[in-house]
């Protein structure tokens, strides 16, 4: 016969017999509340869970994820990184870069993504770096200068290493990291007011995000060192004869434009064109990252002199710097 209890008695059979009922009840109760404890921390967890997959799948969708400084939807393969700083000029801000950085590791880890188009909201593609943030370092806290130096780094590695195609599609001001920015996409579609300029010169300052071994290798050496050294402004016309963009087109049709191009890209074989990047960035790419480092080692160099102080101030105020070699 099987063991059959009373009501009384099923405490005592787990509590060795006690006659004590009420302390089996309070021992019941416990364990009822530790039961209880135990089921309510796996529903949360199962809930935290259910929000990211939702979190997940809400890209899937082609509608926008939240972040920062960035907008980011995936879409028929195509994933859009909007910068969204219009009022900053979509300067590289420590926010930015950060959102930069989640996305593109976003868009290596997901086998929908085939294609990343890089583009901008508002008038320009990207100030370059943040001036606010360089003159609150005058004020005597470097290190948010320095750690955003290292993350244009992190972002422009990504940019390189991601084995699929990324589009840069430009309109107004690409300066400084943004020129380089776009430089380091595989493609470039140019509106015909797009403006490309290494202003670091203009601030005492060495070009970051790969921008000398960037222009070297497109450009040779004579034709970098007069856009690093003077900071000229090259114009979209000039940037498509020197081979720095693949395409101009009108302002209203650069949306068209790069769609068609990332539509293009993702209809072909995703494998081969990773290895093709791959391949090309063992042929050209090579030594970049030693690049970036020597890069953050010049910026640090040059952020302590009496003319990057000059240069960050008269941009600031507007005027012409006064550069005394310091």
């Amino acid at each position: 016969m099987g063991l059959i209890f009373s009501g009384h008695e099923w405490p005592a059979f787990y509590f060795g017999r006690c006659n004590n009922c009420t302390k089996a009840m309070v021992i019941c109760a416990i364990i009822a509340l530790i039961i209880c404890r135990f089921l309510g921390f796996m529903a949360l967890l199962h809930w935290h869970y259910i929000c990211n997959i939702r979190k997940l799948n809400f890209k899937k969708r082609g509608e926008f994820m939240d972040f920062k400084k960035i907008k980011f939807s995936i879409f028929e393969g195509i994933a859009s990184i909007l910068l969204n700083s219009p009022q900053n000029l979509n300067a590289l801000d420590g926010a930015m870069l950060d959102d930069l950085t989640a996305v593109l590791d976003l868009c290596a880890d997901d086998e929908k993504v085939k294609v990343v188009v890089i583009s901008a909201e508002g008038e320009s593609f990207s100030a370059g770096g943040d001036i606010r943030m360089m003159l609150k370092g005058l004020e005597g806290n470097m290190s948010d200068l320095y750690g955003g130096v290292r993350k244009v780094g992190s972002a422009a590695l990504r940019i390189r290493n991601l084995r699929k195609p990324v589009i840069a599609s430009v309109k107004g001001a690409a300066a400084g990291a943004g020129f380089n920015l776009a430089l380091l996409c595989d493609f470039r579609v140019a509106a015909d007011n797009a403006k490309f300029i290494q202003a670091f010169v203009n601030i005492g300052l060495v070009p970051d995000m790969g921008g000398t071994f960037l222009l070297t290798r497109m450009l040779g050496a004579a034709r970098a060192t007069e856009l690093i050294m003077t900071g000229r402004p090259v114009t979209a016309q000039e940037a498509l004869s020197l081979g720095l963009v693949n395409r101009v087109v009108t302002l209203e049709e650069l949306d068209k434009a790069t769609m068609e191009l990332a539509q293009k890209l993702c209809a072909l074989p995703g494998v081969a064109l990773g290895n093709m990047k791959a391949l090309i960035n063992r042929a050209v790419f090579q030594g970049l990252e030693n690049s970036l480092d020597n890069e953050w080692e010049y910026q640090v160099q040059c952020s302590r002199t009496e003319d990057f102080k000059e240069g960050i101030t008269a941009f600031a105020q507007k005027r012409k710097p006064v550069f005394k070699g310091k």
